[in-house]
């Protein structure tokens, strides 16, 4: 783990069963490699509620592809500006997912960020060289810790499903996983809400920021 950044944010994952969190590849593994662990305090009826890998992996792919189309028009990934656009577009992508509890999200942001509390949303970027990248099957975007006891209590504060607000992070998280960073200044704020709004609006997701 090298960097973290915190989100706030709204997110929409569907319900339904798939209790198979190991299972690192989606029926089409050139697109995308997603992984889905969690801490032992969160239990099965969680995970299969509210992180259902095709629904995460769905929102991940939406990202992605939305990313994928700014680029074609001349976006610079932040923190892969160095790495050919073909390369990045041919390779298919890695992403981690913990689950975890308020305990240890507070131990985990304390560490990462000095702040001695739980938040909802923690990203490491992969922060791997362009020449190590080249070399690998699969471009690792790095890890998402998400502490659900947080992002429940948000979501209620909120008046939103706990579901919509998942996608939302979700998403956000990984916009800091590609660099991006609404602490920067207004403008980079903006620019991040602008992309997130647009990519609910693609899964048929409200507006979170209304």
């Amino acid at each position: 783990m090298s960097q973290a950044e915190q989100n706030d944010t709204d997110n929409n994952v569907n319900e339904n069963v798939n209790s198979n969190f190991n299972d690192t590849f989606n029926n089409d593994d050139s697109l995308a490699v997603l992984d889905i662990s969690a801490a032992d305090s969160i239990d099965d009826d969680i995970l299969e509620s509210f992180y259902n890998r095709e629904n995460l992996l769905k929102v991940m792919m939406a990202t992605l592809d939305n990313i994928d189309e700014r680029i074609k028009n001349g976006l610079t990934l932040p923190y892969y500006a160095d790495i050919d656009t073909e390369m990045w577009q041919e390779k298919s992508k890695a992403l981690d997912i913990y689950i975890t509890d308020a305990v240890e999200g507070q131990e985990l942001n304390l560490e990462a960020r000095g702040k001695d509390y739980a938040t909802n949303i923690l990203s490491y970027p992969s922060d791997l060289p362009a020449a190590i990248i080249g070399l690998m099957p699969t471009l690792p975007l790095g890890e998402l810790v998400i502490c659900h006891a947080v992002v429940v209590r948000e979501a209620a504060d909120q008046n939103k499903t706990v579901n919509q607000h998942i996608s939302h992070l979700l998403i956000h998280g990984v916009l800091h996983l590609l660099g991006f960073d609404h602490e920067l200044g207004q403008a980079e704020q903006d620019e991040m809400e602008s992309f997130e709004i647009d990519i609910l609006a693609g899964l048929a997701l409200p507006n979170p920021y209304l």
